[in-house]
C-alpha cells in the first residue's frame, strides 16, 4: 500500500490528463500503456529486487550490490541519480500539491457553486499569479510531508496510506459516474481511446515514456527504498503488477472523468498544468452535493500527493541517517528546508518569472524554471535511471541472485529477463538520445 501510495498521486490525476490533452489523446494513451507494461513493470521489478537485495538506501544499496557482483563502485552514482531526481521532483510537486490544498478551502467555501468556465478559470489565474499565496500553500504542504517522514515508516507512512488509496478510488468512480451524465461523455471517450497516430510525435513518445516512469515512481530511488523495507516472503512480481494496475487505473479513470467535462464545457484539452483545477471545480460546482464531493475529492488529492511526496524524499533521508548519523527528525527538517527553497523557483515560474525562458538554442528553449525541472526529471533523469537499473539487473546481476529474489517460474523469469535486458534499454536509450537532441 505504501508503494502504491508512492505511485498513485498527482502524476495520475493532475499530470496524466493534461499531457494526454497536449499530445492528441488516444494514440498517446496507447503508447503510455505499452510503456507501463513493457518497460515500467520489468524495471519496477528490477528496482524492487535491487532494493530488497541491498537492504539500504539507494546509494549504499548500489555500492553494496556492485561489490557483491564484482563490479565498479561507480554504480553507486545510479543511486545518487535517483535521490537527486526525487529531490527535484518534490520541489515542484509540493507547489502543485499546494494548489490542491488551496482548492480544499475554495471548494468547501462554495466558491464554485453554479460557476461557469470563465469564473473557474479566473479563480485559478488569480491563485497562480500570487507568489505569496503559492509560497504559503507550498510551505504548508512541505511541513505536513516532513512531519510524516520524521515519524518513520510504520508510524507515519503505513498509517497514512491504509485508508487514503481505497478512498481515492471510490471518489474517482463517483467522478466517472458524473462524467457519464454530461453531453461530452462520448467525445471524451473517443478522445481517450480512439488512436489518431497522426497526432503523435517523437516528443509525444518521449513524454509517454517519461510519464510511465514518473507515475510509477521508477528511477527516483523511492521504489528501491520500499524494496529495502519489503519482507522476504512478499512476491516482487505480484507487488509490481498490483502497483502498476492500481496506478494505471487511477490515471485512466482521471482521464475518463475529466475529458467529458472538458468537451461539455467547450474547454481546451491541451490547456496545460491547470487543466484539473479548471475542469473538476466546474463539474463539482454544477452537480448535486458538489460542494461536499468536491471538498472531499481535493482532500483526497492532497493525501494522494502526500503519500507520493513522502516517498520522494525518503531516499535522501535514509542516506543522511545511514551515512551522516543524522537523526530522522534532523534529516527531515534539513531536506525539507532545501526542497522548500528550490520549490520557490516553481512558484515564480507561474508569475514573476513566467516570461523568463532558460537555455535558448537547446531542447529546453522557451521553458520556465518549472518546465526545465519537469523536463529534466521526467524525460531524462528517470528514464536514464531506469535504463541503468535494467542494465545492472539484466546484465550484471548473477542469475542465481535474481532468481532468489524474484522467486518466479522459469517462463516468467525468461520473459522478464528478455524485456529488462534487451527491450527496455534499447527503447529508453533511443528516446533518451532524442531528448538530448542527438537526432535533431
Amino acid at each position: 500500500m505504501a508503494a502504491t501510495g508512492s505511485a498513485v498521486g498527482l502524476g495520475n490525476i493532475w499530470k496524466f490528463p493534461y499531457i494526454t490533452g497536449e499530445n492528441g489523446g488516444g494514440a498517446f494513451v496507447l503508447i503510455y500503456l505499452l510503456c507501463i507494461f513493457l518497460m515500467g513493470v520489468p524495471i519496477m521489478m528490477a528496482e524492487v529486487m535491487l532494493g530488497r537485495r541491498g537492504r539500504r538506501n539507494p546509494v549504499d544499496s548500489m555500492r553494496y550490490l556492485a561489490e557483491e557482483m564484482g563490479h565498479s563502485q561507480l554504480w553507486r552514482f545510479l543511486g545518487w541519480l535517483g535521490v537527486v531526481a526525487g529531490f527535484f521532483i518534490l520541489s515542484y510537486y509540493s507547489v502543485i500539491a499546494g494548489w490542491a490544498i488551496s482548492y480544499v478551502f475554495s471548494t468547501g467555501a462554495g466558491t464554485f457553486a453554479g460557476a461557469d468556465a470563465e469564473l473557474v478559470g479566473q479563480h485559478f489565474d488569480e491563485l497562480t499569479k500570487s507568489p505569496l499565496t503559492l509560497i504559503f500553500w507550498h510551505s504548508i504542504f512541505m511541513v505536513i510531508t516532513m512531519i510524516v517522514v520524521a515519524r518513520g515508516i510504520e508510524d507515519g507512512i503505513e498509517k497514512a496510506v491504509r485508508f487514503l488509496i481505497p478512498a481515492l478510488f471510490i471518489l474517482m468512480i463517483v467522478m466517472v459516474l458524473y462524467a457519464m451524465t454530461t453531453s461530452g461523455f462520448a467525445d471524451g471517450l473517443r478522445f481517450m481511446f480512439a488512436p489518431d497516430f497522426s497526432k503523435i510525435t517523437t516528443e509525444g513518445v518521449l513524454k509517454a515514456m517519461g510519464q510511465a516512469f514518473f507515475t510509477l515512481s521508477i528511477g527516483m530511488g523511492a521504489i528501491m527504498v520500499y524494496g529495502a523495507y519489503l519482507p522476504k516472503e512478499t512476491s516482487i512480481a505480484q507487488t509490481s503488477f498490483t502497483i502498476a494496475i492500481a496506478d494505471t487505473s487511477v490515471a485512466v479513470l482521471a482521464g475518463v472523468a475529466i475529458f467529458p467535462i472538458v468537451f461539455s464545457n467547450g474547454l481546451e484539452a491541451g490547456s496545460g498544468p491547470g487543466l484539473i483545477f479548471v475542469t473538476l471545480p466546474l463539474a463539482f460546482g454544477n452537480m448535486a452535493f458538489g460542494t461536499f464531493f468536491g471538498t472531499l475529492f481535493f482532500i483526497l488529492l492532497v493525501f494522494a500527493a502526500w503519500s507520493s511526496s513522502i516517498s520522494l524524499i525518503e531516499p535522501a533521508v535514509a542516506w543522511l541517517i545511514e551515512n551522516k548519523n543524522f537523526s530522522r527528525i534532523k534529516a527531515s527538517i534539513t531536506l525539507g528546508l532545501l526542497t522548500w527553497v528550490v520549490g520557490l523557483g516553481t512558484v515564480f515560474s507561474f508569475n514573476e518569472w513566467s516570461y523568463i525562458a532558460l537555455f535558448d538554442n537547446t531542447p529546453l528553449q522557451g521553458k520556465t524554471f518549472f518546465d526545465v525541472l519537469d523536463y529534466l526529471t521526467s524525460n531524462i533523469m528517470l528514464p536514464l535511471g531506469g535504463v541503468l537499473m535494467a542494465i545492472f539487473a539484466g546484465w550484471l546481476m548473477k542469475r542465481t541472485a535474481c532468481e532468489e529474489e524474484l522467486a518466479i517460474n522459469e517462463t516468467a523469469y525468461l520473459l522478464w529477463h528478455f524485456l529488462v535486458r534487451y527491450v527496455t534499454p534499447v527503447a529508453v536509450m533511443l528516446v533518451f538520445l532524442n531528448a538530448i537532441g542527438v537526432f535533431s
